[in-house]
């Protein structure tokens, strides 16, 4: 019986993914074909992070103050702002690249901090949108919350960065994390890298490992943010980015 519930919730993933990118894949498709700078951020990104993570040698580094780069949303944030330099979004290529802050605690109610960030508009020099988002719903079923949860993580892509206010083995709060494969339908796993998903505290400080490649059963995930008040946002970039130089 158990065996054929996951079947089922697997035909309705797919069929769901299905529909989702259907609707959503004209959106910024149009902007698409001016060369490989997209992909080259991305692969920047995520070449700073195995760096970071080969740099640590399976040690922890210290995430416990404001400028401590292996903060979870401090990390996250730091490859990406080590990279934005020398790419632009084509309609605004005098404004450099910005990735938005977490949205304040009280704009996220009902929901906990950190199932979203700011909607900073692309003028400002936001290169991402949001590509999916789930917050547990409470009118509907676990069964219908745990579906919907998995329609959800199924659409991470490579370089997306995921949000999440979760509670999961290692604790309960915001997260940042970025995708480092697209979901493998047939394994059913996530693969990512991160900061201070892992970690402990000594004389009151925290430290916390970085992560490169991790891989996870979906489930994992799925069992995090599938409960009241929390939920997750999947921000994509753009496939406007360009190259700084190939604009007039």
């Amino acid at each position: 019986m158990v065996i054929a519930s996951r079947v089922l919730i697997r035909k309705i993933v797919s069929l769901g993914i299905a529909i989702l990118l259907a609707v959503a894949a004209p959106v910024f498709a149009a902007a698409d074909g001016a060369g490989n700078a997209r992909e080259d951020l991305i692969d920047s990104i995520l070449a700073l992070a195995e760096a970071k993570f080969k740099e640590a040698d399976g040690e922890a580094q210290r995430a416990h103050f404001s400028g401590d780069i292996y903060v979870c949303k401090s990390f996250t944030g730091h490859l990406f702002n080590r990279n934005r330099d020398g790419f632009c979004l084509a309609a605004y290529p005098d404004v450099r690249l910005a990735m938005p802050e977490n949205l304040p605690k009280d704009a996220c109610v009902p929901y906990a901090y950190g199932v979203a960030w700011k909607d900073i508009p692309a003028m400002q020099g936001n290169p991402f949108f949001t590509a999916a988002s789930f917050r547990y719903d409470k009118t509907l079923s676990a069964e219908e919350n745990i579906q919907n949860a998995r329609v959800f993580l199924a659409q991470a892509k490579r370089g997306d960065f995921l949000q999440m206010a979760a509670r999961y083995h290692y604790g309960t709060g915001p997260h940042s994390m970025i995708i480092t494969r697209d979901y493998d339908e047939a394994a059913d796993s996530f693969r990512w890298t991160d900061s201070n998903m892992l970690g402990y505290e000594k004389d009151g400080i925290r430290y916390g490992y970085v992560q490169y490649d991790a891989e996870e059963d979906i489930g994992f995930f799925v069992d995090a943010i599938c409960q009241e008040k929390f939920g997750a946002t999947l921000y994509r970039l753009r496939y406007d980015i360009r190259y700084a130089e190939d604009l007039p």
